[in-house]
């Protein structure tokens, strides 16, 4: 296909009655005019490829050949790139008044990049909910928190919490394995001390609440617990506000032990007892460890646990290749678990 010569006038000058009129409208930086004016382009854009829809690639040559006329006139950020940006953000937004003015523009790429519409819808309405930045969607993008979700959770469930239209019965509806901490920016070393572990994750409390998940709130850390004369120190406490339960976290830099199991459900016997209200629900307990043994853990607990969780804790953000085949064990490991109960 011969490269296209000249652009339809009519078109042009639609393209730049968008430009300036959203230039007047900005004058104060507002991001939702902005926002409005790459929707305009995309559709605009979109139909008047139409037109030339018996050529396959007709619409990137006519991005191409736009992108270099806008540019000589309204500079660099009318690149081929956002162009087609704003022809993504129009096809997979084509209503307006589906569009949030709580979000901005680099968070609507990130999510007109998504294919799946559950999977976006979820990235949206949570972006929105808890007003993430542009970085912090990104993050949950990246780490595959949609995918992590599912692989504790049916999708409906996933998606009906982020709606508003219910709130979490069950810790795992919540919590998320594996947990991801490469935010705490530590060195690749050999090993770590657990206060190491502990204070960086004080030091990133916001992030480390990002990761947690919702409705988490800091109560307390190194918890003294005293019984008769023993000390006792639990490592982290919160409490989570949508399940009305304290959460005790215990981190472990090793692989989990029997012994951990013990100890954690010792820190949440605690809470139980002398820290929750009557009204409140039963204390969650939280063992994070460098490795999981499901069957240490399922002898170990009893049968009808549902309150001692583990979950496997990464420094360092791994590919999507690996996160991906991390998950599909997880949800593998879930559906033995929910088939050795279906067969009781």
């Amino acid at each position: 296909m011969d490269k296209l010569q000249t652009i339809n006038p009519g078109f042009y000058a639609d393209i730049r009655s968008i430009i300036l009129e959203a230039k007047n409208d900005a004058a104060c930086g507002a991001e939702y005019v902005r926002m409005m004016m790459y929707w305009h382009l995309g559709e605009r854009i979109f139909v008047e490829e139409q037109r030339g829809q018996d050529r396959a690639e007709y619409g990137d040559y006519l991005i191409k050949n736009l992108a270099e006329s806008l540019e000589i006139e309204f500079g660099s950020g009318f690149g081929y790139r956002q162009l087609a940006y704003c022809r993504k953000f129009y096809r997979t937004y084509p209503t307006i008044a589906d569009i949030h003015k709580e979000l901005n523009w680099f968070q609507y790429r990130l999510l007109s990049s998504i294919d799946d519409d559950f999977k976006r819808e979820y990235y949206e309405l949570e972006a929105t909910n808890h007003s993430w930045t542009g970085r912090e969607l990104e993050r949950q993008i990246n780490s595959l928190l949609y995918e992590r979700l599912l692989a504790s959770n049916d999708k409906e469930a996933v998606l009906a919490v982020a709606r508003k239209q219910r709130i979490p019965e069950k810790p795992t509806e919540i919590i998320k394995d594996p947990m991801f901490l490469e935010f705490l920016g530590l060195k690749r070393e050999a090993e770590y001390y657990e206060k190491d572990i502990e204070s960086a994750l004080i030091t990133h409390l916001q992030e480390f609440l990002l990761e947690l998940g919702n409705g988490f709130t800091f109560s307390a850390r190194q918890k003294r617990l005293l019984i008769e004369n023993d000390e006792f120190f639990a490592d982290l406490i919160f409490y989570n506000r949508l399940l009305r339960c304290f959460v005790v976290i215990e981190i472990k830099t090793h692989k989990l032990t029997h012994e951990d199991l013990g100890q954690l459900q010792m820190y949440v016997n605690y809470y139980d007892r002398y820290e929750k209200l009557p009204d409140e629900n039963p204390t969650v307990g939280i063992l994070l460890c460098t490795a999981k043994n499901d069957l240490l853990a399922k002898i170990t607990l009893p049968e009808d646990n549902a309150h001692i969780l583990t979950s496997k804790y990464q420094l360092y953000l791994p590919s999507e290749r690996v996160l991906i085949e991390e998950i599909k064990e997880v949800i593998e490991l879930a559906e033995e678990k929910e088939d050795e109960h279906g067969g009781k």
